[in-house]
Order: C-alpha cells, then structure tokens, then sequence
C-alpha cells in the first residue's frame, strides 16, 4: 500500500521522496545510552489546521516509536504514553532523543523529546512524551474488561472520506493516510463515534510501524472524530494526548469510540475507548482548546 511519492515543487512541505510519513536519514546512541535520530517528513504528515504544520498523529507516533525502542526488555510493555504539544510542529527536518528518566527492574519511566529545524537555522524542541514501561505477569484469572467489545467488520469503507462532513482543507495529509471504516455518524452528540482505521503508509519508510505505535498515532484522530463542532466554525485543538493501555494493541486495525465534552469557557475533553479486533485494549483523553474562528478565516 505504499508509494513514492514526491511533494510539488511549490508544496509548503520540503521536497523529498519518502515512502510513507518519515524517512531516517541518521542515528546516533551517546555514551550515556541517549539515542538521536534525524528524520524528514512527507506530505503525509501535514495538518489540517494550517499550512506547514504536522498533524498530531505523526507527531505522536514518532515519539512512540523512540520510547518504545529504548532500551526494551523482555518481560515488559509501555502501558501509558503521554505526548505534550509544545507549538505547531513545522514540516521540516525533525530531531528525536530518547532516554530513560527513572530506571527499575519493575517499573520504568522513558522519555523522548522532539526538535524541529527553522528556517533561521535554529534547531527548536516542539514535543516531548513520557511513557511508563512496567512489568509484565500472569493475571489472566482476574482479567476485566469494563468496555464491552466492538464488533469487527461492521463498519463501511470510507476510504475516499465522502461521506465525512469535513471541509475541503481538512481533506490532507494524515487524514489521507489513514484506511477508514466508519461505524457510526460524526457530529451527533451523545452518540459516540466510532470508527475502525489503520496507517496506510508505514510511520518511517522501510520499516514495519509497530501495533504500538499505530495505536498511539491513530489515537489522537479522537479529538476530530468525536468532535460535535463545524471545522468550518470552529477550532478545537488538543494540546496533549494520554494513551493508557490494559492490553498490548494488536492490529492493523485500531477502534476508536470517541466523544468530546466541551466547558463553558473554551475548554474542553476528547476522550475514547481503543479498541483492537480482539476487543478494547485501553483508552485516551486529549486536553481541547476551543475557540470560535473569526468570518474571515472561516475556509
């Protein structure tokens, strides 16, 4: 399902030929275990929110795939990622380092952060994540499941996303990189909606974007699935996201169930059920900036 693919000579987007979202380009581990790599994004990444910014997703998946390469042990899982948005994330070239904040033998807690290349020359931190990695046992004897499971295979493909009410500057990057079954309507509030999707272009070129971090790229489509609010209108943009996880993901494909409560003072909460074929496997809440758009920014 992958392509080259080369963005037009004038795309806002740095002209280069990436099979899928990311290409690495380079990786150093420091002596102190630090690992660096450099990478350059494709056209896949961009944002409906503006032009030249990334969507949330790569961003996060990115992040995810460090931490979940640091230092892993056998007997152990990433059970919650948290990611922080620091600014709008330029398509340009990025600069992930990971490490271990606090080691144990139980319970550990990694972190990544994520710097973006300016034009001025400056390199700029613009995310940052922390993930718990604890110990794995046996505990199939009190498993519970709160959720109920979602039933695979009932939702329609949508894979042109012509039945989603979404303005034609939504219709971009990441949102068209993403294989889409929708189970239930958007925008009807009290109903959550719920939808089965799955990467269609592999997170970094050459390798296989593991269920782990499909799961958390995907995740943060919540904020926009389970909106109850006209893009055209308005902006609601998640500063964060939370992945906690009960079950390791297993996919390609990932159910979300998504609803967002909005407050009486431009803030509000996504939040959604995750969902793999074999039932949920965990949840995720997104903080929700929320502000009308002024008339004549209205697309």
């Amino acid at each position: 399902m992958t392509e080259t693919l080369t963005d037009p000579p004038d795309s806002s987007i740095a002209a280069v030929v990436v099979r899928g979202c990311y290409r690495l380009d380079d990786t150093e581990t420091a002596a102190d275990g630090t690992t660096w790599e450099v990478f350059n994004p494709s056209h896949h990444v961009a944002s409906p929110w503006g032009p030249g910014i990334q969507h949330g997703g790569p961003v996060a998946g990115l992040l995810t795939r460090a931490l979940e390469g640091c230092r892993p042990r056998v007997g152990t899982r990433i059970s919650r990622v948290t990611v922080e948005i620091l600014g709008p994330v330029p398509i340009s070239e990025l600069h992930t380092r990971v490490w271990v904040e606090r080691p144990g033998r139980r319970i550990e807690l990694l972190a990544a952060e994520l710097r973006a290349a300016y034009p001025d020359g400056s390199i700029r931190p613009v995310a940052r994540a922390h993930a718990w990695r604890l110990a794995t046992g046996t505990t199939g004897d009190v498993a519970h499941h709160v959720d109920p499971r979602l039933p695979f295979g009932e939702g329609h493909d949508t894979d042109d996303l012509g039945s989603f009410p979404l303005p034609d500057s939504w219709r971009i990057g990441f949102v068209n990189a993403v294989d889409w079954q929708l189970v239930s309507p958007i925008g009807i509030r009290n109903t959550p909606t719920t939808a089965w999707m799955r990467l269609a272009q592999p997170l970094v070129q050459d390798e296989t974007t593991s269920d782990l971090v499909q799961t958390v790229a995907i995740a943060d489509i919540a904020n926009g699935l389970g909106a109850r609010l006209d893009p055209r209108e308005w902006t609601f943009l998640n500063t964060e996201l939370t992945v906690h996880l009960f079950e390791p993901p297993a996919g390609p494909w990932i159910g979300l169930e998504c609803e967002t409560s909005i407050g009486h003072d431009g803030i509000g909460m996504s939040a959604a059920v995750i969902h793999a074929p074999s039932g949920p496997v965990g949840r995720v809440t997104q903080n929700v900036l929320v502000e009308k758009r002024p008339k004549r920014l209205r697309p």
